[in-house]
């Protein structure tokens, strides 16, 4: 009780503030998604989460599981859900009664008052460099598509899968974008199935990881969305200002290489960490809000990237909440834009009359798998994550990325 209410007032106040200084965040976050995350014991009730989320204008939300608390308590609110299948499940769910029931517990049984418009059937599977969860997994999307297709929800609800973006061997220049040559064999038929059933292709990108890794070479305006010279890619003569946009671009490319232009990109994760360790570059409150409020201002002018100027962003913002029990370094438990009581983790700094977003101080989480709710199947152990999503992939940019950017500035 003392958390619900510590909660209820912090985000009564950070609300009161918005409504005093004019502040119309809701509307210009309405198109952008966000990451729920539970690695945590001290994160507010799903029921408290519905209108701090309603309040900020977020309109897609994506789990790691399929969390019934969750669900039920966005029943009739329109947003929209992305429910996860974790890794650990991949065997099982190749069985089509298994995947049936899972089906028929975690999604049709909320539908239609809670929106779920796609399942996500593993996470980063493809760079765990484990020759057996890899095969498993397009069998048990393909047993996931049946369940769906069997109880007539195929046209409502989709199913992919989400990868880390070392998935590529080439990532610079973006018009070279090609993915890793030993993983080919596994990507086709993935493709194929995503062209055959509409379902979007799921990237996690991280700009973060490519600065912490390389803070010398890196420049920091160009991860955060802030002004810089950029970048010329030599092959499609388009100019980058920023490294996001470089890497979905290199995707696009990607799946061209392979036949698959027309595939749609949804960055599935993004974000950067309010706070970190002392080899952690760049992990601070001042770049978290850099790095998101540039961001959610270039998902509001909905103009797309330098190769796909048209196309609608998709992305997801990691994460709502910061997580304490998130292993790993500080970073991992500093992803977050809210803190568990609901005030902001620092301020975002988006506004339509010059006031800022909020008062907040840093204290944040990255946002994962809320372990233990995937039904019927065994569910994992509290503060575990049933999905795989314990820690951020860093491996997201080479060196010779590094290299060529540092060298194509214009």
């Amino acid at each position: 009780m003392a958390t619900s209410t510590s909660f209820s007032y912090c985000s009564s106040l950070f609300l009161s503030i918005l409504i005093i200084s004019g502040f119309v965040f809701a509307e210009m976050v309405n198109s952008m998604g966000i990451n729920y995350g539970q690695i945590a014991n001290n994160l507010p009730s799903p029921d408290d989460v519905v209108p701090l989320v309603k309040s900020i204008g977020i309109s897609k939300i994506k789990l790691y599981d399929a969390d019934p608390k969750v669900l039920k308590a966005f029943a009739n609110t329109g947003v929209q859900f992305i429910v996860g299948l974790g890794n650990e499940f991949l065997t099982k769910v190749q069985d089509p009664a298994q995947a049936q029931n899972w089906v028929k517990s975690n999604v049709q049984a909320h539908l239609p008052a809670t929106n779920i418009t796609c399942i996500f059937v593993g996470n980063e599977v493809l760079t765990f460099n484990d020759t057996s969860l890899s095969n498993n997994l397009l069998p048990a999307m393909q047993s996931v598509h049946a369940a769906l297709v069997s109880l007539n929800l195929d046209k409502q609800v989709t199913v992919t899968t989400a990868h880390s973006l070392s998935i590529l061997e080439t990532s610079f220049p973006p018009s070279a974008g090609a993915f890793r040559r030993d993983l080919t064999g596994c990507i086709t038929p993935i493709l194929n199935f995503h062209s055959k059933t509409g379902s979007p292709f799921l990237i996690n990108a991280y700009p973060y990881f490519a600065y912490k890794s390389n803070p010398k070479q890196v420049p920091l305006d160009y991860v955060l969305f802030q002004p810089n010279s950029g970048s010329l890619d030599s092959g499609s003569n388009l100019h980058y200002d920023n490294m996001l946009f470089a890497q979905i671009d290199a995707v696009y490319s990607a799946l061209a290489a392979l036949g698959f232009k027309k595939l749609p990109v949804h960055i599935s994760e993004t974000g950067w960490p309010s706070k970190g360790d002392e080899d952690e570059a760049g992990a601070t409150p001042e770049n978290a809000k850099k790095y998101n409020g540039n961001l959610i201002k270039l998902i509001c002018q909905k103009k797309g990237t330098p190769l796909r100027p048209g196309s609608d962003l998709n992305i997801y913002v990691f994460a709502l909440f910061n997580e304490n029990m998130k292993p790993g370094p500080t970073s991992e438990r500093n992803f977050g834009l809210f803190k568990p009581d609901g005030s902001p983790a620092y301020s975002i700094g988006l506004s339509v009359s010059n006031s800022s977003f909020g008062n907040g101080n840093s204290s944040s989480s990255s946002g994962s798998g809320s372990g233990g709710l995937v039904n019927p199947i065994t569910p994992s152990p509290p503060g575990t994550s049933s999905s795989g999503y314990l820690a951020i992939s860093s491996a997201a940019v080479t060196d010779n990325y590094f290299h060529c950017l540092n060298n194509s500035s214009d």
